[in-house]
């Protein structure tokens, strides 16, 4: 990795960043301060009551923009990068999210991406989705419309990342940053056990080999992707190291 890169804009998804459920005020806060400049959400999006009403006052955290229109917080940003207008576009996957009953993830995807386009933006799309073939389908469609289509939500670094026919980048999972030997952040010890006795145990953080984990993505003038890289950076811990022992 060419760690003398220059980084122009910084999203990433904060879902898990409150103990593992959902985004706090706090810590999302925390977030923008170390030079994260957009942060998107999914399915837990409202878990933490401080951010259902924080979301509103703050257009740098994303909520899925195909929850209802009227609900708090906005799922679209603009920014504008070097000069260049950019779209920021955060969306929900419609399978394996029993909890959600959201519009078609894909029907909305194309009319925003389609705005952006009207208003001389590059577009760039998180989809926070389960299924891998949910994920491709949405990259196929949007190629050579979206500048990237970056997905989220099962926490590991997929093998895929590629630049589509139509010069849209494209990865099925930028992974997650945090422990690396744990279940999805958790003590394994403890999720294994919840898997054995069918008893809901609270879910405890784990701190064992820490990396900073994504995707960086070139684009040029044209709104083209040029390059997908993906990254994952050893990081020192202060914390006690609490699983994997």
């Amino acid at each position: 990795m060419r760690m003398e890169r220059e980084i122009d804009l910084v999203i990433a998804n904060g879902e898990g960043a409150t103990n593992g459920f959902g985004l706090g005020r706090a810590h999302s806060m925390q977030l923008l301060k170390l030079g994260i400049d957009v942060i998107t959400g999914g399915e837990k999006i409202y878990y933490k009551m401080d951010m259902v009403e924080f979301i509103d006052k703050n257009p740098s955290i994303l909520r899925p923009a195909n929850y209802p229109q009227q609900n708090p917080g906005r799922g679209v940003r603009y920014l504008t990068v070097n000069d260049r207008k950019v779209c920021v576009i955060n969306i929900l996957g419609n399978a394996d999210f029993p909890r959600t009953h959201l519009s078609n993830a894909f029907s909305l995807a194309q009319i925003l991406v389609d705005k952006a386009k009207e208003d001389q933006a590059l577009a760039l799309v998180q989809f926070h989705a389960s299924p891998t073939a949910e994920k491709l389908s949405m990259g196929f469609m949007l190629d050579g419309k979206a500048s990237a289509v970056i997905g989220t939500h099962t926490k590991v670094l997929s093998a895929d990342a590629a630049i589509l026919k139509g010069g849209t980048a494209y990865i099925s999972d930028n992974g997650r940053c945090g422990s690396q030997l744990s279940v999805g952040g958790f003590d394994s010890k403890v999720e294994i056990e919840k898997h054995i006795t069918q008893v809901p145990t609270r879910s405890q953080e784990c701190w064992d080999d820490l990396a900073l984990v994504g995707v960086l993505v070139d684009i040029a003038d044209d709104g083209k992707a040029t390059a997908i890289e993906t990254v994952r950076v050893a990081v020192e811990s202060k914390e006690e190291q609490t699983c994997m022992k």
